[in-house]
């Protein structure tokens, strides 16, 4: 009977260290920061919060409960009496735009990725992300990430892969990050993985010329001088991933493909002009108003 109670005791001993102690959940096996209760590591995957459309079909929710509103698309938590405003609102969701009176258009007031519109042609806070043709903003875009030579079998991001979030480099022709080629992506607002906010898209070779035509002089300077303040945020090099050009070339996508190609607006501290581009490469979104 001793024995007994004692095995009893034992067992009621295990289970409350179980319900104190910390909690990892980690693909590297290591144990969560001293001062985290709960701590989730991954290096390709985030947390997903649930994910509610109505806050009012939440009984008696706790002080604290943390949810994803998608009537608004932001993270809220409730603070014991009320559902907060959203949390983490991003510059370009806020659609901050521009208009060029001449071609009649508007467009985002900075490039995709970048913390503030430009203040001169060189302002790296406003160089933004460099994406490469076609992909959706899945991580891939930032100056500095990881590399990996494994081409994308598909253009769905965040599938599970292993090149997802990743820079895809390619020393092969025709240097795309996908093995097969797809011209329909980022055509139009609804396009295939089009990486701007609701109502914006990329714009088309021709929406470029158009505004091109109404800057000053075709040059880095009036690239800046213009309602869009361009900036020369460089680009990423297909082959190793590296960086080029940046404070030097501006190198902004179009939608526009042809053949095996992507087109691009390339400015200089000379001139302006039109390349066609590897889509590998990674270069700036600007987008326009549909």
């Amino acid at each position: 009977m001793k024995a007994l109670k004692l095995f009893i005791l034992a067992m009621i001993m295990a289970a409350s260290y179980s319900l104190t102690a910390q909690v990892a959940i980690t693909t590297d096996g290591s144990n969560a920061a001293a001062s985290a209760m709960l701590e989730v590591k991954n290096a390709h995957k985030g947390f997903l919060p649930p994910r509610i459309t109505d806050t009012n079909a939440i009984s008696n929710p706790v002080a604290g409960l943390i949810i994803y509103d998608e009537s608004c698309h932001c993270l809220r938590y409730y603070n014991g009496s009320l559902w907060s405003d959203c949390i983490g609102t991003f510059t370009p969701v806020r659609l901050i735009s521009v208009y060029n009176s001449t071609t009649g258009k508007y467009w985002l007031d900075r490039n995709l990725g970048a913390s503030q519109a430009a203040t001169s042609s060189t302002d790296t806070a406003a160089y933004g992300d460099l994406y490469q043709w076609g992909r959706a903003n899945d991580g891939h875009e930032k100056r500095d990430r990881g590399t990996t030579s494994t081409l994308a079998t598909t253009a769905v991001p965040n599938a599970g892969n292993p090149w997802d979030g990743l820079f895809i480099i390619s020393s092969d022709d025709p240097h795309d990050w996908l093995q097969t080629q797809d011209d329909n992506l980022w055509q139009g607002v609804s396009g295939t993985n089009n990486p701007c906010p609701s109502g914006y898209r990329l714009p088309t070779e021709t929406e470029w010329q158009n505004e091109d035509n109404s800057w000053s002089s075709q040059d880095a300077a009036g690239a800046y001088g213009s309602p869009l303040k361009l900036t020369v945020a460089g680009y990423r090099y297909p082959v190793t991933g590296g960086l080029e050009d940046a404070g030097a070339e501006g190198w902004y996508w179009s939608s526009t493909t042809s053949t095996q190609w992507a087109i691009s607006l390339n400015i200089t501290s000379g001139n302006t002009g039109y390349r066609l581009l590897r889509r590998g490469d990674g270069c700036t979104v600007r987008c326009i108003k549909d």
